[in-house]
């Protein structure tokens, strides 16, 4: 399986299990990582072909901006049924840090796979 990728993708957030955090926007960073067939699109040089990776940016943009989450892990599991559902990823690769949430550390956070990595398209 072929592999569409989005890294070190920063957003303002409303996240946390605190009052004081839910009243604030705090960084996080995602990376996301979908299965996808690249040999339709590698052949018709089309975006219509694609998994388009700034069309699944804009859907986690507006997944975060548009609702207060207390945890990262349903962060991640939203983005990742989110993006399987509407843009039809087979499988698919989310991590979701929250930088300077643990004294010490750079970031902490957590990372999800979901769907069957060894899915083939028909050919």
């Amino acid at each position: 399986m072929d592999i569409v990728y989005v890294r070190d993708l920063k957003l303002d957030a409303r996240i946390g299990i605190y009052e004081w955090e839910k009243r604030i926007l705090q960084k996080i960073r995602i990376d996301l990582e979908m299965g996808w067939d690249n040999r339709i699109p590698a052949a018709s040089d089309a975006i219509n072909d694609t998994l388009n990776y700034k069309t699944a940016a804009k859907l986690v943009m507006q997944l975060v901006e548009g609702t207060h989450y207390e945890l990262v892990e349903r962060l991640a599991e939203t983005i990742a049924t989110t993006l399987m559902r509407e843009l039809n990823v087979p499988w698919i690769q989310v991590t979701v840090g929250k930088p300077g949430a643990v004294r010490g550390s750079s970031e902490v956070g957590v990372k999800i796979e979901r769907g069957n990595r060894q899915w083939q398209a028909s050919t």
